[in-house]
């Protein structure tokens, strides 16, 4: 948790992205994160963490759905969704906390 600790507790807003390796359509999702890191570029972090690799903090967080997607900003959560959710839409949620 120490390192979780460290990621969301920067002054960069970092959106996570909680998924489950077995998904269906991940192909579809991983191409809209890369869509998403390319257009921020350093502005905001993106990061993706399996969430069966990561049992007690997705527990830890009450992370039911999959995907869901965080957006941290200096320790403090600031928006959460679970679903699916295009790059435009992640991109501009992203872009309120830069």
């Amino acid at each position: 948790m120490t390192k979780f600790g460290e990621l969301i507790g920067s002054k960069t807003p970092t959106l996570i992205d909680f998924y489950k390796d077995w998904e269906d359509d991940r192909n579809n999702l991983h191409s809209v994160l890369r869509d998403v890191a390319a257009a921020l570029g350093d502005k905001a972090k993106v990061v993706k963490i399996d969430i069966s690799k990561n049992e007690t903090l997705a527990a830890a967080l009450r992370i039911k759905g999959n995907p869901t997607f965080i957006i941290y900003k200096d320790g403090e959560m600031k928006w959460r969704q679970t679903g699916q959710q295009d790059a435009n839409t992640l991109i501009s949620l992203v872009e309120q906390y830069v």
